[in-house]
């Protein structure tokens, strides 16, 4: 149970923000990012927040529309929304009380065309610098890297992002970027009590987009390896794309018709049928900023094996929700000992167990929390009504503390918008962001607490959100 404390979103009431993304949810290419903002979105329109969004029209498209009360403006196409974008922003920049610019490799820039006064927060989800080289010719990559780098670290200065992962910060740490950096998760759908049965025989399940960067191909060549071991290996695959006929034929010429199904895109119910039979999940991605469909697996109990890549990483607990490998090469080897462990009924449910404790950690309320606390941070700099910002803080640090809360304490007064607090077995747990363990105890004593205990904030505590017991 969350504690007390003022809430972010009430401070964002009644006012106007635009969004900017280059697809909205119903794009016919919509994925995880266009997810992520239509969820928070949505959540800040039942606040009371006025939300727009300004993105890309597809062909099926019409100009306007509302979708869960978020009104929806489409003009332009993939590179001619951002001009599009720039004119919006101009023409409404004086009814804009705050910008997300939703960064897809190529941002809006759109701190040159708001007032300078207007909150901006970058939604960042990956860094691309490594992608444009997989989808653009050599000279447009350079640009693309260029853009993302050096131009828009110069554009965007000290103004907040909100990654969606420590992977994604680093990343971004790794460009240059000095201003704050704040980690606003996924969230996920409901997690089941109860899962269905799994498969009698070894299966796997893959739910992912047919694009070059996901690398099915790796995972088809290393599941063919691990056959050559379980002859009765079964591997099926969820989701569409333009890699799709090349994959075919790849499992064609490697005999493996019997052994992987493509199922092609699947409504919710279905994938999620699917995943229930499933042992476990893989992902041989070179690069994501969060694991969705790793998330998503986890939710039916399904560990995942991966390769230890930005982003996936950080959605897999290593041995606890599923397995990391250094390299592709490994893949298959490391597939066969874990089906083999997999195996037992009673290890099995294990980590189905666990792996659904990791899912429920991630819900939409809490991101649209978070990332509103990063909008009212950029805005105001602090949550409580009275006192100075924390002093000499280190922008990326954050501590876990765990204290009783003296008779009389007003915790509001010590807390930044993006802190995060819950109640645990009559303790207060709190994750204090921007401090270290010292600045922590500094920042209790002034309410009396003097015996809190701290520990140095986790990947997995970032994530998760207290009381960081996973």
């Amino acid at each position: 149970m969350l504690h007390p404390k003022s809430s972010a979103l009430s401070y964002l009431k009644g006012k106007h923000v635009l969004v900017l993304n280059w697809r909205d949810i119903r794009h016919s290419q919509a994925g995880g990012a266009e997810q992520y903002m239509h969820e928070i979105s949505k959540r800040w329109v039942e606040a009371g927040v006025d939300v727009a969004w300004f993105t890309s029209r597809d062909g099926h498209q019409s100009a306007t529309e509302t979708i869960d009360g978020v009104r929806i403006f489409r003009k332009g196409g993939p590179l001619t929304l951002y001009w599009h974008a720039a004119l919006r922003l101009l023409r409404m920049r004086r009814r804009i009380d705050a910008v997300i610019d939703c960064q897809n490799g190529i941002p809006f820039f759109s701190p040159l065309f708001v007032r300078r006064n207007t909150p901006v927060v970058q939604v960042v989800h990956h860094v691309h610098q490594k992608q444009f080289g997989t989808r653009f010719s050599p000279p447009v990559a350079a640009l693309g890297r260029y853009l993302e780098g050096n131009v828009a670290r110069t554009i965007y200065g000290q103004r907040a992002i909100a990654a969606v992962s420590p992977s994604t910060r680093m990343e971004l740490r790794k460009l240059g970027y000095q201003g704050p950096i704040h980690v606003v998760p996924n969230g996920t759908g409901k997690v089941p009590k109860t899962v269905g049965r799994r498969d009698p025989d070894p299966l796997v399940t893959i739910v992912s987009r047919l694009v070059p960067h996901k690398r099915i191909d790796v995972l088809i060549g290393e599941i063919a390896e691990a056959t050559t071991r379980i002859p009765n290996l079964r591997a099926e695959i969820v989701g569409e794309g333009p890699e799709r006929f090349r994959l075919e034929q790849i499992v064609l010429d490697l005999g493996l018709y019997s052994n992987v199904t493509f199922h092609g895109h699947q409504p919710d119910h279905v994938r999620d049928a699917l995943l229930d039979r499933a042992w476990l999940t893989m992902s041989a991605s070179d690069a994501e900023g969060w694991g969705c469909s790793v998330i998503e697996a986890a939710a039916r109990g399904v560990p995942c094996l991966a390769l230890r890549t930005p982003g996936i990483r950080d959605s897999v607990v290593e041995g606890k929700t599923g397995w990391l490998v250094d390299s592709a090469k490994d893949l298959g080897v490391e597939l066969v000992e874990r089906l083999a462990e997999l195996g037992d009924v009673a290890t099995r449910s294990q980590y189905s167990s666990a792996c659904r404790k990791w899912a429920r950690c991630f819900n939409w309320d809490r991101s649209a929390e978070l990332l509103a606390g990063v909008l009212m941070e950029e805005t105001a700099g602090r949550l409580r009504p009275r006192g100075r910002k924390r002093a000499h803080t280190r922008r990326d640090m954050a501590t876990v503390a765990r204290f009783d809360l003296p008779q009389g304490a007003e915790l509001s007064s010590i807390l930044n918008a993006t802190d995060e607090v819950a109640e645990d077995g009559g303790n207060i747990v709190a994750i204090l962001k921007g401090c270290d363990e010292f600045e922590a105890s500094v920042v209790l004593k002034k309410i009396g607490v003097d015996d809190a205990v701290l520990w140095s904030a986790s990947r997995s505590d970032l994530l998760a959100g207290p009381p960081g017991a996973f």
